[in-house]
């Protein structure tokens, strides 16, 4: 009898240890539930021409590497009042110059602040959401035009990259985790914390180069929560560039079949002639052909060439105003 009741307690002993186990293990997974998160802390360090920058530091994704959050609140933002919400990718690049890598920033306030007092647009929250440098490629990357490539030409484009660039498909595609940790993540801890309701009727996503396409994909996948696009400089070869490259077609063969259910949705893209995006006019064209054969005119697409105009944040800083105004009306 005695070794039966030991045998009771050790069992029940075990039990209790594995729930325990479970327990950890299920928070672990719910690490980005947002009572679990640091509020949005203003910021002092950071230039502005006008407003406030509110951040939240290394938030700590269940989907993607951590990676600060910003998010800029124009000076007298009202919610009872109409507002849109610009939602961009390379957060770090957007508002100051004397923070960023290369010395050169989007100007998004001063853009924002500048057609605000023209009334040109609603008052306008933007939401920056950071790149990860070494993930950023895998980050921006459409997933599902990738994953229909079949896999003899998938693992062919993964060694080609592999070879000839330090820092292209080190990993794979993940930009449906991204667009889960934007969705998921972000969007209801912006809307806990400012007051906002981010749709579709108010909502436009933009980027450039990668963050081009990230942006366009992000319309097609949650078109209920993004409702224009702005794509500059958009990189469609996806990678390097080369002869055959599958990656454009892929793009506009997944775009073909999601277009038709997004004419209610704006799509602004453009690009230069001079550096990275000397490798862009050839896909004026094509880009034009797909949008019209869908039924999108001059008021919900726009594919605009600057001619020289390079691959940098000084020129997507003169252009991103007009590509606002457009996806704001």
């Amino acid at each position: 009898m005695k070794n039966k009741n030991a045998a009771f307690i050790v069992l029940l002993l075990l039990s209790f240890v594995l729930m325990i186990s479970a327990c950890n293990k299920d928070q672990k997974v719910g690490k980005s539930d947002l009572s679990m998160h640091q509020p949005f802390v203003s910021l002092d360090s950071i230039q502005l021409a006008s407003g406030h920058l509110y951040r939240i530091d290394n938030f700590d994704s269940k989907y993607v590497s951590s990676r600060n959050i910003d998010v800029w609140k124009p000076e007298d933002f009202d919610t009872n009042k109409a507002y849109r919400i610009l939602w961009m990718h390379d957060g770090q690049m957007l508002f100051d110059e004397n923070k960023t890598w290369n010395g050169q920033e989007w100007g998004i306030d001063e853009n924002l602040s500048r057609l605000r007092k023209k009334a040109d647009i609603p008052q306008t929250l933007v939401v920056a959401t950071w790149n990860v440098d070494e993930n950023r490629h895998a980050n921006y990357f459409p997933q599902k035009p990738f994953d229909r490539l079949d896999s003899l030409s998938k693992n062919k484009l993964i060694s080609y990259h592999q070879d000839n660039s330090d820092r292209l498909f080190k990993q794979k595609p993940n930009g449906d985790e991204y667009l889960k940790f934007l969705i998921d993540e972000v969007k209801p801890l912006v809307e806990k914390s400012f007051d906002v309701k981010i749709k579709k009727s108010n909502t436009t996503i933009g980027g450039a180069s990668m963050g081009g396409l990230i942006s366009f994909y992000a319309v097609t996948e949650y078109p209920e929560t993004f409702g224009n696009a702005i794509c500059m400089s958009t990189h469609w070869p996806g990678g390097l560039s080369f002869e055959e490259n599958p990656f454009p077609q892929a793009f506009f063969d997944y775009l073909e079949d999601q277009l038709t259910k997004l004419n209610e949705h704006k799509f602004y893209f453009d690009f230069g002639t001079r550096t990275l995006d000397v490798l862009y006019p050839p896909y004026q064209q094509p880009v034009n052909e797909l949008f019209e054969n869908k039924g999108f005119d001059t008021s919900n697409f726009r594919n605009i060439k600057f001619e020289g105009h390079a691959h940098k944040e000084k020129y997507w800083r003169k252009r991103i105003g007009d590509a606002i105004q457009f996806t704001s009306k």
